[in-house]
C-alpha cells in the first residue's frame, strides 16, 4: 500500500470526530483492515466485523456525535485510512477516529453475537473471525499453530468474561487438534480418521501397578469424509468397537469415557476419547496381561470399518 499523501493528512485529522486515547489495538485487526483496503474482503464484511469487535470491547471508541447527513455508503477516505493504518503510515488514533465517524453515521452497527461471529468466520476465514464464530456458535476447522496462537492471544482482548473463556476454550481445542494432526499416525477408517500420537504423550501411558499392567489409550477421531453424523460405539467391555490384541487374545477395557455408549461426531467435527485397559471389571471384560515377547495392537472394529494401531508396550 502507498503511504498517505502529505496534503491529505490535515484533512483526515480535521474530520468530524475525536479519537480517544486507548490501549493498543491488536495486530490481527490491522491485518483485517489491510485486507479490506486491498479488496480481499468486502465492505459489508469489514463493517460487520468492526461493529462486532467494538461491541465486544476489543476496539474501544469514544461516543461520536451523530452525523448531520449520513453518507451514501463508506467514504473512500475511510478505506484509504484503513490501508495507511495497516502499513503504519497513520497511527491508531486516526484509524479509531474513522471508526467513530462510521459509528456516528450509522454505517457501523455496534454489537453482534452468534450470527455476526459466524459471518466473520465465513467471510474472512482468518484468525479472529473464526475464533469469534466458535466463541458465539459455530465450530471452524483447525489451522496452523502460529495462527492459532495469535487467535488465543486475541481472545484475551475480549472484555466479557464468559465470551473470553468461550473463545479461549475453542482456540485451545483447535490447538490440540492441530497438535494431534502434526504429531500422530493417521488411520483412515470409513468416514473417520483416527489420530494416535503414541505412548508417552498426554493420555497415553503403559505401566505396571504391582503385578497388573495398565494401558491408557487416548486418541482423536475426526469425521473427515462423512456427510452425516457418525457414532463411535462402546456400550460395555463385551460390546465395544475397540480392544487390545496380542496376536492370540483380545483384551477388553477396564474404563472408558463412552459414558452413554457412543460418541456421536458430526461432519467435520473432532472428538477425543480415552480407553483404559487393566483389571477385569466384569460385564464380559478381561484382565490385561503383558508378555514382552508379543506385539500388541489397539484394534478399531466399528460397523463402518476397522484398523490395527501398533502399540509399543515396553
Amino acid at each position: 500500500m502507498r503511504p498517505a499523501p502529505a496534503h491529505l493528512l490535515p484533512v483526515l485529522i480535521a474530520l468530524p470526530f475525536a479519537a480517544a486515547a486507548q490501549a493498543e489495538i491488536p495486530e490481527w485487526v490491522k491485518s483485517n483492515a489491510g485486507w479490506w483496503a486491498d479488496g480481499s474482503i468486502d465492505d459489508a464484511t469489514f463493517v460487520g466485523a468492526i461493529g462486532f469487535l467494538v461491541g465486544a470491547g476489543i476496539i474501544e471508541v469514544s461516543p461520536a456525535e451523530p452525523a448531520t447527513e449520513a453518507p451514501d455508503g463508506i467514504p473512500e477516505w475511510v478505506k484509504s485510512n484503513a490501508g495507511w493504518w495497516a502499513d503504519g503510515s497513520i497511527d491508531d488514533a486516526t484509524f479509531v477516529g474513522a471508526i467513530e465517524f462510521l459509528v456516528g453515521a450509522g454505517i457501523i452497527a455496534v454489537g453482534g453475537g452468534e450470527a455476526m461471529g459466524e459471518a466473520m468466520g465465513e467471510a474472512m476465514g482468518e484468525a479472529m473471525g473464526e475464533a469469534m464464530g466458535e466463541a458465539m456458535g459455530e465450530a471452524p476447522a483447525a489451522e496452523s499453530g502460529g495462527a492459532l496462537q495469535a487467535e488465543l492471544e486475541a481472545c484475551a482482548e475480549i472484555k466479557k468474561a464468559r465470551d473470553r473463556v468461550a473463545c479461549e476454550d475453542e482456540v485451545e481445542w483447535r490447538i490440540k487438534v492441530a497438535w494431534y494432526k502434526a504429531s500422530s499416525e493417521a488411520y483412515e477408517v470409513g468416514p473417520i480418521t483416527y489420530y494416535y500420537p503414541g505412548l508417552g504423550t498426554d493420555g497415553n501411558s503403559f505401566y505396571m501397578q504391582g503385578e497388573q499392567p495398565i494401558l491408557d489409550v487416548t486418541m482423536l477421531a475426526i469425521n473427515e469424509r462423512g456427510a452425516e453424523n457418525v457414532a463411535l460405539s462402546c456400550t460395555s467391555p463385551s460390546v465395544c468397537g475397540y480392544d487390545v490384541f496380542d496376536g492370540s487374545r483380545a483384551f477388553k477395557y477396564a474404563g472408558t469415557d463412552f459414558t452413554s455408549g457412543q460418541h456421536v461426531i458430526r461432519p467435520g467435527e473432532a472428538r477425543e476419547f480415552n480407553i483404559l485397559f487393566g483389571p477385569n471389571i466384569g460385564y464380559g471384560g478381561t484382565q490385561l496381561e503383558y508378555d514382552a515377547s508379543r506385539d500388541y495392537t489397539f484394534r478399531i472394529k466399528e460397523a463402518f470399518g476397522g484398523a490395527d494401531v501398533p502399540l509399543d508396550l515396553q
